[in-house]
């Protein structure tokens, strides 16, 4: 596997050459596009630091052998040092995606961490994380929200803020607005963690057509 970084008044570029079918599809799911030989993705000019460049390259093979599935992902460790993290730079945030039913005990297994951020605290959130950020948190060019970062602490942490009103249709995520006007907390570790509900998650596992999933939370809902 290569990285390659490239940089002109459009863009920073990062290339990475694979030629294993499952990691060029996780690259593919990390939003990477496929450009004759090597999956790119763009960044504003000027975004990309040396450091991150670093830290990029260290953790491409076990970030992808991780999102392929082929690694365990310690994601509870992770989330220890990124709830700490934002926890002491007050930034107002909560967690989503597979990684909100884990805390709850479900045996999910959660490839990466998934937490929403108030748009108001994007660059709160990324200051708090600018150490370990494989990926410049910015200003996102894509429908789900104004903001979107990435970290690597041992497994794949992201974040977005200013999400946008239009992810909640047709139907509602556990990321959007909806997700956020009914958050539970969950008492995790010593963290106090915020997450969608329960009847919220079911819906989204349902939608996504998650049947185990949603057998797991239909078990824990029946024995709270």
């Amino acid at each position: 596997m290569e990285v390659e970084y490239r940089s002109d008044a459009e863009a920073d570029r990062i290339l990475v050459r694979c030629a294993d079918p499952a990691l060029s599809l996780a690259l593919v799911e990390l939003y990477f596009r496929n450009e004759g030989d090597a999956y790119v993705k763009r960044f504003p000019p000027g975004s990309v630091t040396d450091e991150m460049l670093d830290r990029f390259r260290a953790a491409l093979l076990p970030l992808l052998r991780q999102a392929a599935r082929l690694d365990s992902v310690p994601w509870a460790r992770a989330l220890h040092e990124a709830a700490g993290r934002l926890d002491r730079a007050s930034v107002d945030w909560w967690l989503a995606g597979s990684g909100a039913l884990a805390v709850r005990g479900l045996q999910v297994g959660p490839r990466d961490l998934d937490l929403v951020v108030s748009e108001d605290h994007a660059l709160r959130a990324s200051a708090a994380l600018e150490d370990v950020l494989i990926e410049p948190s910015v200003a996102a060019a894509w429908p789900v929200s104004r903001w979107f970062g990435r970290a690597w602490l041992g497994a794949r942490v992201e974040w977005v803020a200013g999400v946008y009103a239009t992810v909640d249709q047709p139907f509602p995520t556990d990321f959007g607005p909806a997700a956020a006007a009914s958050l539970d907390l969950v008492e995790w570790e010593g963290f106090a963690v915020r997450v969608p509900s329960l009847e919220l998650q079911r819906d989204v596992s349902a939608q996504r057509g998650l049947t185990d999933r949603v057998a797991l939370i239909d078990a824990l809902r029946g024995h709270s």
